[in-house]
């Protein structure tokens, strides 16, 4: 499956938005170690919106994150923040698994 990984990533300092987003990372490897494809909608924002000139950052980097997770099956939710909010009722409006915990995510069985 494709995953969404959602963060948190906003936060005060330079230092904890690096710790959030390399939480959804590591997070993200771990679904990856179970067979899925996982995808971070930060991690296509960012690169983006560094380089645009752009009045709100923020929206910015919404609108592609949540472009990115509507492609997904499902989304893994580390932690409560008002973008992750949008990004899972993003994916729990269309009827697909929301997870709260990596431990719930179901591995991939391989053929062999």
């Amino acid at each position: 499956m494709r995953i969404a990984v959602a963060g948190p990533y906003s936060a005060p300092t330079a230092a904890e938005r690096q710790r959030n987003l390399d939480r959804m990372n590591d997070a993200a490897a771990q679904l990856l170690h179970r067979g899925h494809v996982p995808i971070i909608g930060v991690n296509a924002a960012l690169p983006v919106v560094e380089r645009a000139t752009v009045e709100k950052p923020y929206e910015a980097i919404m609108a592609i994150s949540l472009a990115v997770v509507d492609a997904c099956e499902a989304i893994l939710v580390l932690a409560d923040s008002p973008g992750v909010r949008r990004e899972r009722d993003l994916v729990a409006a269309k009827g697909l698994p929301v997870y709260d915990k990596l431990d719930d995510v179901p591995a991939v069985e391989s053929d062999g």
